[in-house]
């Protein structure tokens, strides 16, 4: 019988002048970026932590802390992939994976496709496997105020036969 995982991850990180505001490895265009030490994309640290506790492997903060200056201003992809080699090295792979931006703004669906295929081919799996949406929070709370992106990913892993 296989063995089956599934992971929840959750991120938030606030808006801030002078950065690139980048989601599931897509540069966006908007006047504000994300405050954070790496390049604080906000959908990827989602999907990290989904997967790293799908197998039971600690979360984000354990394995790139912010203290550490090798990681300031990284591209998050490059830390997603050594997530992906973190969950082969233990015997996983991911099967299928479903994420949430919460923003009023910027309206992202223009660039879905783009966020799709780029973190398909950073985990190694289908891009019909991999399932971004945008929604606002309807003006409550800190998205809906505009102060800020949220981001939630569920995954789903196997054990390598």
């Amino acid at each position: 019988m296989p063995d089956h995982r599934v992971g929840i991850g959750f991120d938030a990180h606030r808006f801030a002048e002078g950065r690139k505001l980048v989601l599931g490895g897509t540069e966006v265009p908007y006047h504000l970026g994300l405050l954070g030490h790496s390049d604080a994309d906000v959908l990827t640290h989602a999907i990290m932590d989904a997967l790293l506790g799908a197998a039971n492997l600690g979360d984000l903060g354990t394995h790139f802390p912010s203290s550490d200056p090798r990681y300031k201003d990284i591209p998050s992809q490059l830390l997603l992939r050594e997530v992906v080699e973190k969950l082969h090295a233990a015997g996983w792979h991911t099967i299928n994976l479903d994420a949430t931006i919460v923003t009023q703004e910027p309206r992202l669906s223009s660039h879905i496709d783009s966020m799709k295929n780029i973190l398909s081919q950073t985990l190694g799996v289908p891009a019909e496997r991999v399932s971004i949406k945008a929604t606002t929070s309807d003006g409550m709370g800190f998205t809906g105020r505009g102060e800020g992106i949220a981001a939630l990913a569920v995954a789903l892993i196997e054990k390598a036969e």
